[in-house]
């Protein structure tokens, strides 16, 4: 059993660093953090406008894709793959 909460503390320890990646990129940047970023330019565009219409979502989009490739290896790490 003791193999089973390495597991799920593993990848609670990942859901959470994920979550507070996702907040800090859509609430810091895209809200909080708005008007410092707005001087700088990406693209044409205000960089905190950037974050708030477009930014969060690609993050959140590779956040999906980091979380799949991390889990794939804890899975395998422990033994509880699906292949």
């Amino acid at each position: 059993m003791g193999d089973a909460s390495a597991y799920w503390k593993a990848n609670i320890r990942l859901v959470i660093g994920c979550i507070v990646v996702w907040f800090i990129v859509s609430f810091g940047f895209g809200i909080l953090l708005v008007e410092p970023l707005n001087n700088i330019r990406l693209g044409g565009y205000k960089l905190g406008f950037w974050f708030a219409q477009q930014g969060s979502i690609y993050v959140f989009v590779a956040l999906i894709f980091f979380y799949a490739s991390r889990m794939n290896k804890l899975d395998r790490k422990h033994n509880v793959h699906e292949d």
